[in-house]
């Protein structure tokens, strides 16, 4: 049995399949693009500077000398933890966007 797409005209259904064979590869472009993207966010003020890639890899993480501090091992651990955080955030964020942009809203499962 053949799925049949109701309303569509016997040649729609080739053209229809080409659109969604297009939008797969785009989709599939933007996120290899998106994943070879770095993030970076940071936590107090600029204390504490994280850089992921789009593929969620922490790539560099940059600290101010002055958080460094023996005895506030926590609250170091803490602003890495913020900053890494919000750079997936930022990662995922950008991911969505573009996915959400090429599928031209289109509510598709991938």
């Amino acid at each position: 049995m053949k799925a049949r797409i109701p309303g569509a005209p016997q040649g729609g259904r080739m053209n229809m399949m080409k659109q969604i064979q297009e939008m797969q590869a785009q989709l599939e472009a933007k996120q290899a693009e998106i994943e070879a993207t770095d993030f970076t966010a940071s936590a107090g003020g600029g204390a504490v500077e994280v850089t992921v890639s789009g593929a969620h890899e922490i790539k560099n993480i940059k600290m101010q000398p002055d958080v460094v501090d023996p005895e506030d091992i926590e609250m170091l651990s803490d602003l890495i933890m913020a900053a890494a955080n919000e750079a997936m955030r930022k990662a995922e964020d950008a991911m969505e966007q573009a996915m959400n942009a090429a599928k031209g809203g289109l509510n598709l499962p991938f």
